[in-house]
C-alpha cells in the first residue's frame, strides 16, 4: 500500500536554496570563465605594423607544427603553444616578447601580466584582431559593444 502524503515516514519536501557558492559555480568562478583585461602596461612593445601579419595557417617557425600556433605581437614570429612544443613560451622566456595572439581562438595573452587581454576593446589590439579574423574566416568580425 502506498504511503500517504505527509505521513511521518516520508521525508518532508526540501527546498533547494541557492547559496553564494552555487552562484559562483553558475556564473563562472569555478567554470573556467576568464575575464580578459581591458588594459596592459606592455602594449608599447607591440609591433608598429600589425595589419600585415602571417596567415592563421602558418606553421610554427621552429618545429613546423601546423596547429595551436601563436603570433608574437612584438616581432610577428609564429610559434606553437605550450600544449605542443612550448616555442611561444620559450620565445617569451628568452626574448621577453610578452604579447601573443592565438590563431586557434584569436585571444591575446600577455605573458608578463599572466592574463588574457580583450583585443576587441583595447584600441591598440583591435587592428590585429580584425586582420586575423578576416584572414581566418574571410569576413569582417562582428561589431561588439562594451
Amino acid at each position: 500500500m502506498a504511503t500517504p502524503v505527509g505521513s511521518s515516514s516520508s521525508p518532508p519536501p526540501q527546498e533547494n536554496p541557492i547559496v553564494e557558492d552555487d552562484l559562483d559555480l553558475i556564473y563562472g568562478a569555478e567554470s573556467g570563465w576568464v575575464d580578459a583585461r581591458t588594459s596592459c602596461d606592455h602594449l608599447p612593445s607591440l609591433s608598429s605594423d600589425l595589419v600585415h601579419i602571417p596567415t592563421p595557417d602558418t606553421n610554427c617557425n621552429r618545429c613546423q607544427h601546423p596547429s595551436e600556433n601563436w603570433l608574437c605581437l612584438c616581432c610577428k614570429e609564429v610559434l606553437c603553444s605550450r600544449f605542443v612544443n612550448k616555442h611561444m613560451l620559450q620565445h617569451y622566456q628568452q626574448i621577453h616578447h610578452c604579447l601573443a595572439l592565438s590563431y586557434s581562438d584569436l585571444s591575446v595573452w600577455c605573458f608578463s601580466c599572466d592574463a588574457y587581454l580583450d583585443a576587441q576593446l583595447i584600441p591598440q589590439l583591435r587592428p590585429v584582431y580584425e586582420t586575423a579574423y578576416l584572414l581566418k574566416f574571410d569576413e569582417a568580425p562582428p561589431v561588439r559593444t562594451a
